[in-house]
Formats: structure tokens, C-alpha cells, sequence
């Protein structure tokens, strides 16, 4: 049974790159961010078009080639957590997230008994066909499923403390677009008030033994916040890596 290496490399406070992925429908996109060098890539089911069969495609393309496959659920719902993860799913993003009573119901939802309630659907495939007892694979899979915080209004990073008090959170992403919104400067990523909240919140993470992280949407941004201790980095997406390369590509052939 694999082991999720970006939550083992997260414990030991090694950078871990990642980016978003939520409109190219094929699995062959997974092997592309693998070969290219990335950790893990989120799979957008919140703002993306995803269906479950999609979800499980690309979730078994990415994890046998290297790339952790996380899945951001469309909204705080255990049928949504489960199965997600029962495609294949190794971590769950928890989108606007403003209260940890539901916070820690949720998180339950990704944990079996005795951790958890999530039911047990286990089949061959959720361990590559190898031989394992149920409770070898439940507590397998309890160690190895990835827990991501998504922080992204006033208020969240308000009670950041509260939320980060919840067990079982393994790393905060800050949702910088929302957020931006919700302080009162829309898209000014480098703007005073984002750069202490998100400073102020990967503090926090830090203190509670969280994995500080952040999505950015340029290079520029994402080495900012690597040389500010974020650790869960994503850049970009999968449509934006496409979009930049055959714009250059397009742009220097006309212009020679």
C-alpha cells in the first residue's frame, strides 16, 4: 500500500509544489504534472466540472504515477468526502471553511473507526490488489489520507486558531482570491492586509503543528510565499501552464 509521500515530506517541513486542476478532462494531465516534477495537484471539484468517474480516472492515473491526487469537494458533505476518497483520493480540501464544529464532523468523515465514521467501501484497487487484512488497510489509510484546511475570508482567518485547534488537520491552503475579496482588495495578492493575514496564518499553522500553505497564481507569488515558510505551495493550473507556454511559443514564431 502506497504511502502519501506529500504528507510524510509536510511532517518533515519539506516544500511540497503542487498545483490546481479542474477543467482538462484526462487523466493524461496527472502524468504530465508527474513527469514535470510536481507533488501533488488539487483536483477542483468546487469550481471545476468534474464528475465522479472523472475524479476517479485521474485519481488513479496520478497516484501510480507520482503525483498526489487531493481533491477539493464542492461543499462540506460526508457523500462528497467519501467518495471522493473512494475514487482514490489522497487528501480532501475543506472549501470556506468558517466553523470548527463542522470542521472536526468533517474531518471525521475522512477517517474509519475508531479515528472516524467514514463507511468502508474498501476494493482491490484502493490497494493496487496487494494482500492486507481490513484492519491492516484501515489503519493504513487513516495514517495516509491528507487533511487540507482551506482558509479564504476575514472570518476564517479570524478564528484561525479555533480551526487550527481541530485534530487531525495536516496543512492550511489559503484561498488567496477569495480571501483578497473578503478583506476589501480584490486581486491585490501583494497588498498590506493580505501579507499580514496570510503571515498571521501560516504563524498560526506553525504553532499548531500545521502545514502552512498557500495556491498562487504566478511564479512571481509563489516564490514570494516559499521564502516566507509556506510549505503546501501550489502554483497555477493546468489550463494556465497550457495557456502561458502556447502564448510564448505563439508570440516569438510571429515575431520572427
Amino acid at each position: 500500500m502506497r504511502v502519501n509521500s506529500v504528507k510524510k515530506a509536510l511532517k518533515e517541513r519539506k516544500v511540497q509544489i503542487g498545483c490546481g486542476f479542474g477543467q482538462l478532462r484526462s487523466p493524461e494531465v496527472a502524468r504530465i504534472l508527474a513527469a514535470a516534477g510536481f507533488d501533488w495537484t488539487f483536483l477542483d471539484a468546487e469550481h471545476g466540472g468534474f464528475h465522479i468517474e472523472t475524479l476517479q480516472d485521474i485519481c488513479r492515473a496520478a497516484v501510480t504515477t507520482g503525483v498526489a491526487p487531493i481533491v477539493r469537494v464542492a461543499d462540506m458533505q460526508y457523500a462528497l468526502v467519501a467518495r471522493a476518497l473512494d475514487c482514490g483520493a489522497q487528501g480532501i480540501i475543506f472549501p470556506r471553511v468558517e466553523s470548527p464544529e463542522m470542521l472536526d464532523r468533517a474531518v471525521s468523515w475522512t477517517k474509519f473507526p475508531p479515528l472516524g465514521i467514514r463507511g468502508c467501501g474498501i476494493a482491490p484497487t484502493h490497494i493496487e490488489y496487494e494482500r492486507a487484512t481490513l484492519p491492516e488497510i484501515i489503519e493504513h489509510m487513516n495514517e495516509n489520507v491528507m487533511v487540507v484546511l482551506q482558509i479564504e475570508t476575514r472570518l476564517a482567518a479570524q478564528l484561525r486558531n479555533e480551526l487550527l485547534s481541530v485534530p487531525g488537520i495536516d496543512a492550511v491552503m489559503v484561498g488567496p482570491v477569495d480571501l483578497s475579496i473578503s478583506l476589501g482588495v480584490p486581486g491585490d495578492f501583494q497588498h498590506p492586509k493580505m501579507v499580514d493575514a496570510m503571515e498571521q496564518i501560516r504563524d498560526s499553522c506553525i504553532q499548531h503543528g500545521v502545514a502552512p500553505g498557500t495556491q498562487t497564481r504566478t511564479l512571481a507569488l509563489a516564490k514570494f510565499w516559499k521564502e516566507r515558510g509556506m510549505l503546501f505551495l501550489g502554483c497555477g493550473s493546468e489550463t494556465g501552464f497550457l495557456m502561458e507556454k502556447a502564448s510564448e511559443i505563439a508570440t516569438a514564431l510571429k515575431a520572427s
